[in-house]
């Protein structure tokens, strides 16, 4: 298909404001799922958690779409909280998108256009968007805009953003874009001067991301320049704290803070600002909260942000400046696993701000984290039928628990904070274009799974590659030259930092590289080339940091990018998941359950179980000796406990010796 003029001139203007990005993301359809793991996970969204999230989330006796037909005068009511309501509508409209981009589905296009006619007709004749306000000066009680930091308006408006941009990838229309483009207009009139009141509208973020990505898919540089102004806008807040990372200006921070979400929003859009920029005052306080956030404060499985409450800085010896913290980072090491918060939304910032990282730098140690995050913490957050949630997501979960706690531990269809099933959704959509990057010296091979590639590097040349793989149970990858580009071109293949003792040869041929870095192959490709990557796969045990207290003495098993777990319906009758323990030099033993599931790979092995000792009311006593007996257990993959009813669970058990 021959590109427009338009278009052509709107890809060279993103390649131009992406030039300090070493990798750049390819189409939204030029990579595809074909097998295994993740097209697997695809299809469930295709077919399971799109449509019938769209069934919920468009019908008239529900909040979402109901809203906006509220505010356009389309029926009578009132607005249905809360208020970020408007911006997870948006992310359906994202992931229906991302869906329709790669299966064309005429149904879901249909329903799309139906949705977004309706959100045309709420708009404001001035670009303001956002339902709770417009519902109300429709209902006589005016509210003014952008006063109440708690109406999420501008997580609304970057929501809108980033959906209309896909939308507009993915169907070529552009009647959600015009939406956006008038909203982002009506937000260049209303902060045109900053004051420290209008600083406060940044909470949770999202609107650095969805106007870099307005920029880019426009050409049009007053919407990065409206990013880079709301971002040095958050130094005149006076009353910030760190649950909303303002305590502080942002160059000056150095470690992760306050509510994840929100955290790992920004961080994230500030990465995309910097590509943009090059602002070298916003790179080092990146690189030292990402330092922080991954090796004092990120959970196994990839998740963060561990307290449902707590207060920061914590002990601080100035007591002005301590605010309470939610759904937040903890200090150093504090990572309880009982009662960890968790929030699914927490771990697909944690995927958006280390893709960021990673088309910044080419640095395959970002690629790791948002590997383990996405295979471990976001695929947790949905049912394995994709259609049941969970917003937190806990380490640990037992029959007694020592404390009640607010949100569900069972997986839910409804969920009454309906923020994470949209935002897992489109996350799933997409995890395709995370799977592979382009740059001036060729392709990237980011994510592994059974898939194919069609796309042009930034010169033109395309190229198209076929990847046969049952990663991430198995460690061989395929990956075969379908149409080879005229001249030198690198093929750059991740080798995951866990992977110690692989393998990558081409055609046949051993080509030297280093763990935990991007293999690079660089010639002259000819169709039918052949690369392969061998990983081995060999159950791991890990243990945490000594100052991560909840998990002292105790292990979690690994197998390639895979946490597993512990889950009651695999012991034997009458164990409960607290008596078993292992031992450091346990002999797991890999094997592939097709009817399990919906098809892992397991482990097998002996453990101990303890003897069963009662307690009283006695919070200490004595320590008595107790006998322990072998038993055989099995462990599955964290990402799919609780999909066989309700379960006791646990990431990290105790070690005998």
């Amino acid at each position: 298909m021959r590109l427009s003029l338009v278009a052509l001139l709107l890809t060279a203007a993103a390649a131009v404001a992406q030039q300090r990005a070493v990798v750049s993301e390819v189409g939204i359809a030029d990579a595809r799922w074909t097998a295994g793991l993740w097209a697997e996970r695809f299809d469930a969204c295709r077919t399971a958690t799109v449509p019938a999230m769209g069934t919920r989330m468009t019908g008239p006796d529900n909040r979402f779409l109901h809203n906006f037909r509220v505010a356009a005068g389309l029926t009578d009511g009132e607005h249905r909280t809360p208020a970020w309501n408007d911006g997870d509508f948006y992310k359906w409209l994202e992931a229906a998108a991302a869906v329709y981009a790669v299966t064309r589905d005429e149904t879901l296009n249909k329903q799309m256009d139906e949705a977004v006619t309706v959100i045309a007709k709420a708009q404001r004749a001035d670009g303001y968007l956002h339902t709770p306000v417009l519902i109300a000066e429709r209902g006589g009680k005016p509210l003014k805009p952008f006063q109440d930091r708690q109406h999420f308006e501008m997580y609304n408006f970057g929501h809108l953003f980033t959906a209309a941009c896909v939308h507009h990838q993915a169907t070529g229309k552009t009647t959600l874009l015009d939406v956006a483009k008038k909203a982002a207009d009506h937000l260049c009139d209303v902060f045109a001067k900053p004051t420290p009141e209008l600083a406060r509208n940044s909470v949770c973020p999202s609107h650095y991301m969805g106007l870099i990505d307005l920029a880019r898919e426009t050409g049009d540089d007053k919407y990065r320049k409206l990013a880079v102004k709301l971002l040095d806008m958050r130094d005149l807040v006076t009353d910030g704290g760190d649950d909303n990372q303002d305590r502080i200006p942002f160059r000056k921070q150095t470690e992760a803070v306050g509510h994840a979400v929100r955290a790992n929003y920004l961080y994230a859009g500030v990465a995309d600002i910097y590509a943009e920029t090059g602002d070298e005052t916003l790179l080092p306080p990146l690189q030292k909260i990402w330092a922080n956030m991954a090796t004092r404060k990120m959970y196994v499985t990839g998740a963060c942000g561990a307290l449902y409450d707590g207060a920061s800085p914590e002990g601080s010896k100035e007591q002005k400046t301590i605010t309470r913290t939610h759904q937040a980072y903890g200090r150093d090491y504090q990572l309880p696993n009982s009662t960890a918060h968790n929030e699914t939304c927490a771990a697909i910032g944690n995927v958006l701000w280390n893709w960021r990282m990673l088309k910044l730098t080419g640095e395959a140690k970002y690629a790791d984290v948002l590997e383990t995050t996405l295979l471990n913490a976001v695929l947790a957050g949905v049912s394995l039928d994709g259609k049941r949630f969970f917003y937190t997501n806990t380490l640990r979960q037992l029959d007694t628990m020592p404390i009640s706690l607010r949100w569900s531990r069972e997986r839910e269809e409804w969920i009454s904070c309906f923020c994470c099933p949209p935002n897992v959704a489109r996350i799933v959509a997409q995890v395709s274009r995370y799977a592979y990057g382009r740059s001036d010296r060729g392709v990237w091979v980011h994510l592994y799974g059974g898939s194919t590639l069609d796309t042009t590097l930034p010169d033109g040349r395309r190229i198209k590659l076929t990847q046969e793989t049952e990663y991430p149970w198995d460690g061989r990858v395929k990956l075969t030259v379908n149409t080879a580009p005229a001249g030198e071109c690198s093929l750059f293949l991740r080798v995951p930092g866990w992977a110690k003792g692989a393998e990558v040869s081409v055609n046949g041929k051993a080509v030297e590289f280093t763990v935990g870095k991007y293999a690079e192959v660089r010639r002259e490709w000819k169709t039918g080339d052949v690369v392969t990557l061998t990983m081995p796969m060999n159950p791991r045990l890990l243990e945490a940091h000594p100052l991560v207290e909840e998990a002292r003495n105790q292990v979690a098993v690994a197998r390639g990018p895979m946490v597993y777990c512990l889950e009651s319906q695999d012991l034997p009758k009458g164990a409960s998941v607290p008596r078993v323990a292992v031992s450091a030099d346990i002999k797991l033993t890999a094997r592939h359950d097709r009817k399990l599931l919906g098809g892992v790979t397991v482990l097998d092995g002996t453990a101990e179980l303890t003897a069963e000792q009662a307690w009283g009311d006695e919070l200490y006593r004595e320590v008595k000796p107790t006998a322990a007996k072998p038993i055989e257990v099995k462990f599955v993959p964290y990402f799919a406990w609780a999909n066989r009813g309700k379960s006791e669970m646990t990431v990290w058990v105790p070690r005998t010796r």
